[in-house]
């Protein structure tokens, strides 16, 4: 049995891995994490996820933009080291502060 939308939905999932656009980039850093076979499903999934709130609820689908996706992840990778050097018992801090204060 074959399920033509999620053929669809994995076809346009793999178009998007040379896209400069806010999915392409999480299909890359998924693609970096988990592998392509797998980063294609989840591409795809994402995308499934998408489309069904737009045909749901009538909403317009925004792409906010490489910048953007890019600038949330590294804010969330931060957040998430800091949590972490907390759980562990460091401060994290950025280097330019540490240089200030040594000079």
């Amino acid at each position: 049995m074959v399920n033509r939308a999620a053929i669809a939905l994995r076809m346009a999932a793999q178009a998007l891995s040379n896209s400069q656009s806010a999915l392409g980039a999480f299909y890359r850093r998924m693609r970096k994490r988990l592998g392509p076979a797998k980063a294609n499903t989840a591409t795809a999934h994402k995308l499934a996820r998408i489309f069904y709130r737009m045909l749901k609820y009538g909403n317009r689908y925004v792409d906010l933009g490489l910048d953007y996706y890019e600038r949330k992840y590294r804010e969330t990778v931060i957040n998430n080291l800091k949590r972490k050097a907390k759980e562990l018992g460091f401060e994290l801090f950025k280097k330019q502060e540490v240089m200030a204060t040594v000079s």
